[in-house]
């Protein structure tokens, strides 16, 4: 993926697709942080709570969905790291038991890239006697380095992404008057959820008008049902 600005005279366009294992955990954490949270204070201020329990289960939801998302991230993660190690010993055995094989493999996949044949028995040769694992697992296997699974990484950009996103209708709901405080943590949560929008756009190279109406979509339909379950809830109980 190319980033959408017009690269300058002389330099080259910068790849962005790098950046996607901890973009994702990012923007996932954050968004997630933003609509959980504001719709959790909006069900609960829509049930006639006091402000000071609405303020107590938002830091409440805070914590503990910062905490589940790093445990979710960590684990899903982890999961895809095993998967990926269990293949490439999978393919350093392949290699043990059958180096010429694995070689003609090689040569045959850039082949279908468009090598003549000779030139890609070359160049299968070339990176074989380089690095034949890391060969096999980059065209083979389809891996690379920069979007290799990172268990931590994500983890630590889910948590830290969620709490920060979370903060924003929790101080909003929390220091405003009850008779405005729906409107203002409304009001607050769509502005972030653009801004989040617009950023994950620009950061992966992405349309930003789409990115941005889709995010802000999702979290109002979250805020309002929530928002009216909290009333019932309040209402019956």
């Amino acid at each position: 993926m190319l980033s959408h600005r017009p690269a300058a005279a002389g330099a080259h366009p910068v790849h962005l697709s790098y950046r996607a294992n901890w973009l994702r955990a990012a923007v996932l954490g954050a968004n997630d942080g933003i609509v959980s949270i504001a719709s959790l204070v909006l069900g609960v201020a829509a049930s006639g709570a006091t402000s000071a329990a609405i303020v107590t289960a938002g830091v409440a939801g805070l914590v503990a969905g910062a905490l589940s998302m790093a445990a979710g991230e960590y684990v899903s993660v982890s999961s895809q790291q095993d998967a990926e190690r269990a293949d490439l010993r999978l393919e350093q055995r392949e290699l043990s038991d059958d180096p010429e094989g694995e070689l003609r493999e090689l040569a045959a996949i850039y082949e279908r890239r468009g090598l003549s044949p000779d030139l890609a028995g070359q160049v299968a040769t070339a990176l074989t006697k380089r690095d034949a694992l890391g060969a096999h697992a980059r065209d083979e296997l389809g891996f690379d380095d920069s979007r290799r699974a990172r268990p931590l990484q994500a983890a630590w950009a889910s948590a830290l992404s969620f709490l920060a996103g979370g903060l924003l209708p929790l101080v909003a709901i929390g220091v405003t008057p009850s008779d405005s405080r729906g409107v203002i943590c409304v009001a607050a949560t769509v502005i972030a959820l653009a801004i989040l929008g617009y950023l994950g756009a620009r950061i992966g190279g992405a349309p930003v008008a789409r990115a941005s109406v889709r995010v802000v979509a999702w979290g109002v339909v979250a805020m309002g049902v929530t928002s009216a379950i909290g009333a019932v809830a309040g209402t019956v109980l």
